[in-house]
């Protein structure tokens, strides 16, 4: 559960009216202001009550405090904040409990559906540190803490009495694949105990995307030999209590098709055409389509093709398919899912690509294609996907009529354009060896080489329901504001380091390419700051020297508070484009596309060099 406090207005539940929001027509046209937000730490806001009398009166009142909320719709981060502010105010409390108290309302919002979850589909979540520091006999495996259960700590009585009754266990810090274990169908809600920093990095995504979620505080964030109040933990962990249907919205068992498309569908979407068996896939002929396969069936969050079944879902009048049908697939028809799929085969083919131009080291945690199979290889497997795609769309014909599936692949055709005049317009600027960089210009090559993918997913979605008619211009602009705002959030994280992709930090910049972040400061340079700005990209001197120089370049001519603004921005305009929707489906669909490609993403703090953090 995210408690991290930010400023930024987002559309959500009003506490005051217990409904969603709603705005005039006159207020759904006037763009919205962003609010820089302050990038300050924010540990000040997460202490935790000193005594138990104040913990329960805060719970208390949080529970009480959560009845009049509109349950409809998954809360944002900063909808949480804005209650949590206001309850406290009507306590007469002080700001540091903020994150406490978010934890309590998020808690409260989700703990009558939570506990409708049958035992056998919950995740109980547990830390390391709750153990005993000194003569601790258990070892860390590749799942986090093997527990012996000697009784020297808690935590072998609450996984005990969670495996007994069905739940699945992880003793592990932080919770880096929780998305993933849901998303895979292993669990449908998470009882977690962590600390309030490891809350606010861990579980935001999660709860947007609408999983119930309950978390235990620890009374610290000291990582060792920590305590909770065990009575909190114990009132849920044994309760089942079955709801007849959700309370909230939940784009979970959406997740789970699209999911599905690559793993328990993906041989009847793409069945094997040269490695239909073991030997034949060993032989020469049949080592493109091993590899392509493994490369598309391997590695990403799908979001894609998720927004293409979500927004085929939010235009279809018929949505009586029930949570299992849409979970593995069969909710959508065979065309629906060849073509959700495409737009990830064009991504994926992309990604080869791109790698092979910006020769880049790592995708997805291990080294890019070119670097293991070779450049030539990697540019023929870039270029058989791209011939996949444009087949599976073809194919998708059966379902959808020719005229849609027509349609689909003009859209793609002009994705695919648009995204080599973006890249094609940075590898220009590269070779030009030319110091010129207009901020203008580095927004127009993101808007070129993001944007369309992520139109064309919400496109095919539409298109598939029938005339994507009013939404056309809507869905372009909103994908350009949400693409630019992605970009530069992906450079910002560049500095910051990517276990997911990129492992070096600031190598987008070492590779001299036209960032956003190099454009700001550009803008603003002195004289020497440019000359240092020319000596630093031109190579000189090693790389640890070089990125030193060059962020201490960038703090001091704000460029990180800048784009941040910028990524404010963008957020600020995709959500009053958001707003403007009259079908609720698709409005909700838009907001959390935008709380989930524009959610900042703050750094996962890492584990001690013998604890290995879970691996599904």
């Amino acid at each position: 559960m995210s408690i991290a406090p930010l400023d930024q207005e987002s559309s959500g539940n009003s506490p005051a009216s217990g409904k969603t929001q709603e705005h005039s027509s006159a207020e759904n046209k006037t763009e919205k202001k962003p609010v820089k937000r302050k990038r300050q730490s924010t540990s000040h806001l997460k202490a935790v009550p000193d005594t138990l009398a104040l913990r329960e009166e805060m719970k208390a009142a949080a529970e009480k405090y959560v009845e009049q909320l509109d349950f409809s719709n998954p809360f944002t981060k900063t909808t949480l904040e804005k209650w949590s502010r206001e309850l406290l105010d009507q306590m007469h409390q002080p700001e540091k409990f903020l994150g406490f108290m978010m934890v309590l309302i998020g808690n409260f919002f989700w703990k009558r559906q939570f506990l409708a979850i049958p035992f056998e589909r919950r995740l109980l979540l547990l830390p390391h540190c709750l153990k005993h520091a000194e003569g601790c006999p258990a070892e860390y495996d590749e799942f986090g803490l093997d527990c012996e259960k000697c009784g020297a700590c808690s935590i072998a009585d609450y996984k005990v009495k969670a495996e007994q009754l069905g739940y699945k266990v992880l003793v592990a810090e932080g919770s880096p694949v929780v998305l993933k274990i849901i998303i895979g169908g292993y669990v449908d809600g998470i009882l977690g105990v962590a600390c309030l920093n490891v809350l606010e990095k861990s579980i935001d995504k999660v709860l947007i995307a609408g999983v119930p979620s309950y978390a235990i505080p620890l009374h610290s964030g000291d990582c060792k030999n920590t305590k909770m109040d065990e009575p909190w933990i114990w009132e849920v962990l044994e309760e089942y209590r079955p709801l007849e249907e959700p309370l909230t919205r939940s784009y979970l068992p959406t997740m789970r098709a699209a999911n599905s498309l690559f793993e328990e569908n993906f041989d009847q979407i793409l069945p094997p055409l040269r490695t239909k068996t073991e030997a034949a896939a060993k032989t020469p002929l049949g080592k493109t389509e091993t590899i392509a396969y493994d490369w598309l069936k391997h590695g990403g969050k799908r979001f894609r093709p998720f927004i293409t079944l979500a927004a085929y879902d939010a235009l279809t009048k018929d949505q009586s398919a029930t949570t299992e049908e849409k979970e593995t697939g069969q909710a959508y028809p065979l065309g629906v899912q060849k073509a959700a799929m495409a737009i990830e085969v064009f991504h994926k083919a992309s990604l080869i690509h791109d790698d092979i131009e910006d020769d880049d080291q790592y995708r997805y945690g291990r080294e890019t294609l070119h670097r293991q199979h070779g450049t030539g290889m990697a540019i023929n497997l870039g270029d058989y996907l791209i011939g996949i795609g444009y087949r599976l769309l073809n194919e998708a014909r059966a379902d959808i009529g020719a005229e849609a599936a027509a349609d689909l692949v003009e859209k793609m055709a002009a994705a695919h354009i648009k995204l080599c005049e973006g890249q094609g317009a940075e590898m220009a600027w590269q070779e030009s060896q030319s110091f010129e960089l207009a901020p203008l210009d580095a927004l127009q090559i993101y808007a070129l080489k993001t944007s369309p993918a992520f139109e064309a997913a919400l496109y095919a979605g539409i298109r598939m329901t029938g005339s994507v008619g009013k939404y056309e211009e809507l869905i372009s602009s909103f994908s350009r504001h949400i693409g630019v705002g992605f970009q530069i959030l992906n450079d910002l994280k560049d500095w910051n380091g990517d276990d997911n992709n990129k492992l070096i930090t600031g190598q987008d910049a070492l590779a001299m390419r036209p960032t956003l972040l190099l454009a700001l400061a550009l803008q603003t340079a002195d004289d020497q700051q440019k000359a240092d700005l020319k000596d630093i990209l031109q190579g000189n001197p090693s790389d640890g020297m070089r990125i030193g120089r060059l962020r201490k370049i960038y703090q001091h001519c704000e460029v990180f508070t800048k784009a941040e603004t910028l990524v404010d921005k963008s957020r600020a305009r995709a959500e009053a484009l958001a707003e403007s929707v009259e079908n609720e489906d698709f409005k909700q669909l838009l907001k959390f596309f935008c709380e989930s490609v524009l959610a900042e993403e703050l750094p996962e703090e890492k584990p001690e060099p013998n604890v290995l953090m879970p691996l599904v």
